[in-house]
């Protein structure tokens, strides 16, 4: 049985994991959807940007978003301005760090997916009279919708699993910004708190787990709608 505590730990790295996701989700499909159709100067490095939370140490990553959120920063100084709120040291600021580390599995699943529609199709359909929006809502959305529903599901995984951006970006916090990687690191700091350390590494394999398992479940069912199976 888990503790209050546990529970709310869990509770914590699902809203995050689900708010990261839901931030994520338009501009990594924005982004896969660039990248995949449209040819201009400086796609390589573009490309390149976005998939560089994969390479580089997370806390490099946390550092920079700590630099940019910070009271004195370019960003954290307008919300501080405009709305009077700081995302440092709150729940809000473990969701962007755990969003920009999951952006580029979002944007990689997704792009392979649109990249994998026939472009011959939306060719022929701008032929026949549709218009660029048209031939995006009734074509390229729904047949690369399985990637974009694996590719949200995996940044929802990966949001729920990050720890270095966290951490350095807005500590440790209990109750606060303390999610499943966070509250484990901090019981393995802890004498005696192996049984802690199994109950919350079983949650995050579960929850991970679920989480893949959802993914290939949805994508397997959309494409079988998407075929008329």
């Amino acid at each position: 049985m888990l503790s209050a505590d546990e529970w709310t730990i869990l509770a914590l790295s699902l809203r995050v994991g689900a708010v990261a996701m839901a931030a994520a989700l338009p501009p990594a499909f924005a982004l896969a959807w660039l990248l995949a159709r449209v040819r201009f100067p400086g796609k390589v490095l573009v490309d390149a940007v976005v998939h560089l939370p994969l390479v580089v140490p997370p806390v490099v990553t946390g550092w920079l978003l700590l630099l940019a959120f910070a009271p004195a920063g370019p960003v954290g100084s307008l919300l501080q301005h405009w709305f009077g709120i700081s995302v440092l040291f709150r729940w809000t600021g473990a969701a962007i760090a755990a969003a920009i580390m999951a952006l580029p599995l979002m944007v990689r699943a997704m792009r392979l997916s649109i990249e994998a529609v026939d472009a011959g199709l939306e060719n022929a359909a701008r032929t026949l009279g549709a218009g660029p929006w048209r031939v995006f809502w009734t074509l390229t959305l729904p047949l690369s919708l399985p990637g974009v529903l694996a590719g949200a599901v995996l940044g929802f995984a990966r949001s729920i699993g990050e720890f270095g951006a966290t951490i350095t970006f807005v500590s440790n916090v209990p109750g606060e910004t303390q999610t499943l990687p966070l509250a484990i690191y901090s019981a393995l700091q802890q004498p005696g708190a192996e049984a802690t350390v199994w109950r919350l590494s079983g949650i995050a394999v579960a929850v991970s787990f679920a989480a893949l398992l959802a993914s290939e479940w949805l994508t397997r069912r959309v494409r079988r709608g998407l075929h008329g199976v």
